[in-house]
């Protein structure tokens, strides 16, 4: 599902309970995450929307390499001839995207989070859990990335080594990737935390981590999954910090 313009030309799309994101500039695009598999037919059908086409894409930006956000990556850079940029700690990751570190094994949520089973069900109607690994990648560690709306890279390592996040000042927002999510896909619950230990590789610090997120100071943080938080990102780290990680 299409959600057009939730800041000043960045668009996001929802595919099984999961957010990748369209950043325009000057008619460019850069494609922030790219969901689940079956994400590739969702951005046929959106660019259109948007008045876009597959030309117009010059690169994918992944904010780390979990199989739920690697979902089109690789078909991207072999039919786009873009590039696909992640953080150097994420880079194995991708080509490996189901060998995430992880503090609790998963099972233990699927069997005892009741209100997490329709996310689980999506996931795998969508063949979430197996994307196409990445075959070639652009690392990236600090900076400005060079791609249409040149994202400032916030490291926010923990859900996985390399995670970042990606501040766009100009647009008061910033893109959480899964440093902070509004749904947790592992227990259900709702409202500004940390992704559960069964898909975060340190929580500690990943909770640490959350310092570069509240310093942006955006008004408004997208997340890998759940609905966008306008409360800012102090606020939205000062929840994810009361909740704990499940």
């Amino acid at each position: 599902m299409l959600y057009a313009n939730v800041v000043d030309g960045v668009h996001r799309v929802e595919d099984a309970y999961t957010n990748w994101y369209l950043l325009e500039e000057d008619g460019r695009l850069t494609i922030v995450d790219t969901g689940v598999p079956s994400s590739w037919n969702s951005l046929a059908h959106v660019l259109p929307q948007i008045g876009r086409t597959t030309g117009d894409v010059e690169a994918v930006v992944l904010t780390h390499g979990h199989f739920d956000h690697l979902g089109f990556a690789e078909r991207a850079r072999r039919q786009l001839g873009v590039p696909v940029y992640v953080h150097a700690a994420d880079a194995e990751l991708t080509r490996r995207p189901l060998s995430y570190e992880h503090e609790r094994p998963r099972f233990y949520y699927f069997a005892t989070q009741r209100r997490a089973l329709p996310i689980v069900a999506s996931l795998l109607r969508h063949r979430a859990f197996w994307p196409d690994p990445v075959q070639d990648v652009v690392t990236y560690r600090d900076g400005t990335l060079p791609v249409p709306g040149a994202p400032l890279i916030v490291p926010t390592p923990g859900h996985t080594n390399g995670h970042c996040a990606l501040h766009l000042p100009d647009r008061d927002a910033v893109i959480a990737g899964d440093a902070i999510v509004t749904l947790d896909p592992y227990t259900g619950r709702t409202g500004p935390r940390a992704v559960a230990r069964a898909a975060t590789a340190d929580s500690r610090r990943a909770l640490a981590g959350l310092d570069g997120l509240a310093r942006t100071g955006a008004r408004t943080v997208l997340v890998g999954h759940g609905d966008p938080w306008t409360g800012g990102a102090e606020d939205a780290v000062a929840r994810a910090r009361q909740a704990g990680v499940a």
